[in-house]
């Protein structure tokens, strides 16, 4: 029989410890599709903080796409998020240890594309076609603030700076046919979810932009996640109505149009890179995560209705 023990309040010990709640628990990140294959990022509680990339092949083997030296997080303003990007097997990451981007092509070591430095990086979009990829990258080789911008990075390890005069960058977005890139921009003294721009601009091979044009966003209006459409229509989340609503904008000239006016929110704070509240099917239909009276629901929106259904 167990001795009954007496003690003031604060001083019990008790005999549930941090490492019995947590020591199971595995956290997951930013899932990402290439082909039939599935890659994620996975931390678990044996690692010591290391977070690995996540493989699921075609057949259902299960492995790690970066060798165990290496993990994936990247620092660009402090909360990270979007420290990977995958396209053709190939991976394209931030390594947590020196926050340079580095590339594993399978069956090949993992090799730096950026230099030592202070330099961090992160929110990938791959131009496969051209060997390349933008990411933002935060320089701290300088006194005082950071300087933010988006930077092209060939995969042999060439640089150049893409855009730059902002305080802050977020989501480069590739167009599926690579002439078109949008981006997300905004200023001291705004937080992201206070007031951001959604920007597009014409890039070519010469890694110059071009016809540049604000779409959307202000310093009253938030912007969220912009993301082509596979038929190459940009769509993007604004809470220009007091709820974050997701607009589509086709390039012909027109204003973005609600794609699916709700009194709910379809977005978030955008307190990491590579946050996603929606996604596109194969049959061109959308995936929208919607936020309603507290609670989060999972609904589809045919293409070419203005209805979401639960899923």
């Amino acid at each position: 029989m167990t001795r009954r023990q007496i003690a003031p309040y604060g001083a019990w010990k008790s005999p549930v410890t941090a490492d019995s709640i947590s020591g199971g628990s595995i956290g997951f990140a930013q899932v990402e599709l290439d082909g039939e294959e599935v890659y994620w990022l996975e931390q678990g509680p044996a690692e010591a903080g290391r977070v690995a990339i996540m493989r699921r092949a075609a057949d259902g083997e299960l492995g790690e796409a970066i060798p165990a030296e290496f993990g994936a997080r990247s620092r660009v303003h402090e909360y990270g998020g979007g420290a990977f990007a995958v396209r053709g097997g190939a991976v394209w990451f931030t390594n947590t240890a020196d926050q340079r981007v580095w590339m594993a092509e399978p069956g090949s070591a993992p090799r730096p594309l950026t230099p030592e430095g202070k330099t961090r990086h992160a929110d990938f979009t791959v131009d496969a076609g051209r060997r390349r990829l933008i990411c933002v990258c935060e320089d701290h080789d300088r006194d005082g603030e950071p300087e933010n911008l988006l930077l092209l990075v060939t995969f042999d390890g060439g640089l150049a700076k893409l855009h730059r005069g902002r305080d802050f960058y977020g989501a480069p977005r590739l167009s599926p046919d690579g002439k078109r890139l949008a981006w997300v921009c905004w200023d001291h003294p705004n937080m992201p979810w206070e007031g951001t721009e959604l920007w597009v601009a014409d890039l070519g091979g010469d890694s110059r932009l071009g016809n540049e044009r604000r779409v959307a966003g202000g310093p009253a209006e938030s912007i969220f996640q912009p993301e082509w459409s596979p038929d190459g229509q940009l769509h993007f989340v604004s809470d220009r109505t007091g709820w974050w609503n997701l607009y589509r904008w086709t390039g012909r000239g027109e204003e973005a149009e609600a794609l699916c006016p709700m009194e709910a929110e379809c977005g978030q704070g955008f307190w990491q890179f590579g946050m996603a509240t929606y996604g596109f099917t194969g049959d061109g239909d959308t995936v929208i995560a919607v936020a309603e009276r507290g609670e989060w629901r999972l609904c589809r929106l045919p293409s070419g209705e203005n209805t979401p259904h639960d899923i």
